[in-house]
Order: structure tokens, then sequence, then C-alpha cells
């Protein structure tokens, strides 16, 4: 597919077929992540890869108000095959800046003016994202509500130095929407409105 398709084609998939993913498409998006800007190199994200049915249903009874008895979104979204969760680590990324080559000789976080070992895991996520469409599956990302954080971490033994900045679902999309998203019900906003050419 070409790049531009892939752009104009990847959008949140919320229902999936039972159908199984390929493997080798679940780590090629995996290997494409890591291809993600990082700030120094820093490498700071890790990948908690969740593609057994037991795994998958032990997130959404861990994430989900009641997974017995899902409503339309969730019912759609636990079909999918595949759950993958980001994580950063803000400790790499602290670490990094304080060896010789980056000129910090302290681990001080108010030199960030912005987290950037979240925003560079998030544009990993991206790139698993195109990665599915690529492959004509379907994908969506979502957050972890933060009250069900500490059951995720418990559930899964993820490492302090570690947090999940999202979710990664991939799968078949079903041939039935589910639940609609926003983008049904909001215009995609004009360029001329988004795009300042010199000044604002």
């Amino acid at each position: 597919m070409e790049f531009q398709d892939v752009v104009r084609r990847r959008k949140m998939v919320r229902n999936y077929s039972t159908e199984p993913v390929d493997p080798d498409i679940v780590d090629l998006a995996l290997r494409n992540a890591t291809r993600a800007p990082n700030a120094g190199f820093s490498q700071g994200w890790a990948f908690l890869l969740l593609d057994t049915p037991e795994d998958v249903a032990r997130f959404w009874d861990v994430t989900a108000d009641d997974a017995a008895h899902p409503d339309t979104w969730l019912a759609g979204m636990m079909k999918a095959p595949v759950v993958i969760l980001p994580c950063s680590s803000k400790a790499a990324y602290l670490r990094r800046y304080a060896e010789g080559d980056k000129g910090w000789t302290d681990q001080d976080e108010a030199r960030w003016p912005k987290p950037f070992w979240d925003m560079d895991t998030a544009m990993a996520a991206l790139l698993m994202l195109q990665t599915a469409t690529d492959h004509g599956l379907g994908s969506c990302f979502i957050g972890i509500p933060p009250v069900r954080e500490d059951a995720v971490r418990a559930a899964f033994a993820i490492p302090d130095d570690f947090d999940p900045v999202g979710v990664v679902t991939i799968g078949h999309a079903a041939e039935t929407v589910g639940a609609a998203g926003s983008s049904t019900k909001r215009p995609r906003k004009p360029m001329d409105g988004l795009v300042h050419r010199g000044r604002w």
C-alpha cells in the first residue's frame, strides 16, 4: 500500500472479527515501533504484547467495569486478538541525558519542557497503527482508565520504571462498524484554520 493510502485509510476500529492475526505482522508492527523518533536515542520504551486469548481476556477483566456484560463498544473491542501496551520509561531518558555526550550532569526532570518519553512512545504506537493498516488490519489506540492502572500493573508485572501510555488493539475489522467514534459526528477541521504560515 502506498504511504498516502495508509495515512488516509488508518482509522480507529472498534469492532473486530475473531479471525487470528498473522504473528509475522504483529512482529513487524513491533519492529516498526522501534523506528520511531526518540530523544538521544534513549529507546526508553518497552511493549507488552498480549496475543493469547487468556492474556487478552485478563486485560479486559482488569480494565473494564463489567467484562461479563459488555456494552457495544466493549463487546467489539474485546474480540481483538492482539492487545499491545506501549510503555515509556522516564528513568531511561533521565539517565541517558546525564551521560557525558549530552552535557547534563544530573537527572533533573525540570530540564524537560515536555515528557518526551511519553511523546516518543506515542509515536511508536502510531507506527504500529500504520503497520496494521498497511497490512489490511484494523487497529485502535485507547487509554487505560487511571483507576485501573494499578490492576493492570499487577496483572502483568509491569515494572515501576515503565508506564503504559495507552493500548493498541489489532485485528481484522468486523463487517459491522460497531460503536461509532467521534469522527462520525464531527467534521474534519479545514486546513486553513489549522495551518498558520509565518505568524498566527
